[in-house]
């Protein structure tokens, strides 16, 4: 055995890891960019936060939601989403009433002030989102939407314990199906 190999054996070789070609941290860094750059957007024009902004969309998506679902459906925190949800109520765009379904449960759905302000939001929001993909064909889009749809699967599945089994992929289009 040469120096050079003793050297760089497996059990003395320094693990690394280039963040630029680990997924995890791109598709993260990227999330981060965009919502930051949005934030500015919706703080400037809107005076609301990222948090505010997203009970805002639920909202506005499915009329009546209760804290804990739009937890659910922005994977924020309870806390994060107590404190929107407080200051958007104290701002009036949003009303919390008691549910009629659980009294312990408060629903939310959009004031009249809170439609105003989304019927000039969304749209420049969708604006933004149009310029950030005009880099992209068509094609390109529908792929990475698709490919965006099979990673969340996967996760589904990995975050149910069900680890990989290749071949059984059924978006592989590789996989015939009958």
């Amino acid at each position: 055995m040469s120096r050079t190999e003793r050297d760089v054996s497996p059990s003395s070789a320094k693990p690394e890891l280039d963040l630029q070609q680990f997924l995890p941290y791109r598709l993260n860094s990227l999330a981060d960019r965009i919502s930051q750059a949005l934030a500015q957007l919706y703080a400037e024009r809107y005076q609301i936060n990222i948090a505010e902004w997203r009970v805002l969309a639920w909202l506005s998506h499915l009329d009546q939601l209760s804290a804990r679902q739009i937890c659910l459906a922005t994977r924020m925190d309870k806390a994060r989403v107590s404190r929107a949800v407080q200051a958007l109520e104290e701002r009036g765009l949003i009303q919390r009433t008691p549910s009629v379904r659980d009294q312990r449960v408060h629903d939310l759905c959009l004031t009249p002030d809170g439609q105003v302000l989304l019927e000039s939001l969304i749209p420049e929001a969708r604006q933004w989102e149009a310029d950030l993909l005009a880099t992209l064909s068509v094609n390109e889009y529908r792929d990475m939407m698709n490919i965006i749809g099979k990673l969340e699967r996967q996760l589904d599945r990995l975050e149910q314990g069900a680890g990989l089994d290749s071949g059984t992929d059924m978006d592989s289009p590789r996989t015939e199906r009958g």
